[in-house]
């Protein structure tokens, strides 16, 4: 309700204010029509001016009559702003790779991270958008926006409360596949032949389970196991392939085959974002930049210090720095082993 009538309020104060200045208005537009462009660039001047007094006068009387929904508004402008900017930013990245033929895995590291969260971000708005196209269904659109900003909004439309409170929820839905991952390599490991590697990943295994913090070399000693069957990118069973998807906010809830496909794809661009970060490197990045790259690969970034995510991404990248694209299925395993215990783990290097 509080909606609807702030909504029509504000509707009905605009519709005041233009047309109390309609005649001024006429005025103009004829004065343009026959006047040189000095007096062109003047009247859109002013015409600039009125719209941002117009716009002002609407915030100030919101934010005195409806709090709750001039935050929204505030929020959805803002959000538009940044989401149009984005947009101007792709439509110059796509030009470049098109004009220069330069590929994906080539671009600069956040050319890269831009392109892939924009694509993110629209496949997410796109249900959005098809349900407010029958007339009236923007009514619908608004309430459920409301209601349910998580599941249907973009982050460009979070206010920095939800962003928080967002990523702690996914992070916790992210985590409760940690065990189940940890468990299925385990048992996937006696599966394998090679006595030496079997007994390196469960000790792997039991470390990270007691609350330790592997070493990236430790890590690094099992990667034969992942490049083949049984823990390779399209050797895993199904049933592990759907603990691995939510930790790339994947569902899981696919054919086995599209589950090896997605896992594929994604697992790829991120060792070609890693690469890509390598090259720039992680002391270039800004506190945003350097939390936004450690929650993607899998830590919750909020809860640590800048030093702790700069030491913890270092680790990561001398993980992901040494591996083959065969080898992905490793990268996404190290999302459990870097991430589970830190930084509360005795081990810190």
């Amino acid at each position: 309700m509080a909606l609807s009538c702030s909504s029509l309020c504000s509707q009905l104060y605009i519709w005041n204010r233009l047309t109390s200045s309609l005649p001024s208005f006429i005025i103009f537009v004829l004065l343009v029509h026959y006047s040189s462009s000095e007096v062109r660039r003047g009247f859109a001047r002013y015409v600039a001016s009125k719209l941002q007094w117009a716009n002002t006068k609407y915030e100030d009387f919101l934010k005195k009559r409806f709090p709750r929904f001039f935050l929204l508004y505030h929020t959805f402008v803002e959000g538009f702003k940044l989401l149009f900017r984005d947009a101007k930013d792709i439509r110059r990245i796509k030009g470049k790779m098109w004009s220069d033929g330069v590929k994906f895995q080539d671009l600069p590291y956040r050319d890269m991270e831009k392109l892939r969260q924009f694509r993110r971000d629209l496949i997410k708005a796109i249900p959005l958008v098809i349900i407010s196209i029958p007339p009236f269904a923007n009514y619908l659109v608004f309430v459920l926006m409301y209601f349910f900003p998580r599941q249907l909004l973009i982050p460009h439309f979070w206010t920095p409360s939800q962003q928080l409170e967002f990523r702690r929820v996914y992070h916790s839905l992210r985590a409760r596949h940690h065990w189940p991952v940890l468990k299925g390599l385990e048992y996937t490991s006696q599966q394998d032949k090679n006595g030496h590697l079997q007994t390196q990943l469960k000790d792997l295994c039991a470390k990270v389970q007691s609350g330790a913090n592997p070493k990236a070399s430790e890590i690094l000693a099992i990667r034969s196991l992942f490049s083949g069957p049984p823990l390779g990118i399209r050797r895993m069973s199904v049933d592990h392939m759907r603990h691995i998807s939510p930790l790339l906010f994947l569902t899981p809830r696919l054919p086995g085959f599209l589950i090896g496909q997605r896992l594929s794809s994604h697992g790829l661009e991120l060792l070609q974002l890693d690469r890509g970060l390598s090259r720039l490197g992680v002391h270039q990045l800004n506190d945003s930049e350097l939390r936004q790259a450690c929650y993607l690969r899998g830590l919750n970034a909020d809860v640590l210090g800048v030093n702790q995510c700069r030491e913890w991404l270092s680790q990561w990248l001398q993980v992901s720095s040494s591996l083959k694209d065969s080898e992905v299925s490793l990268l996404l395993h190290s999302i459990v082993f870097l991430s589970a215990n830190y930084p509360s783990g005795p081990s810190r290097h």
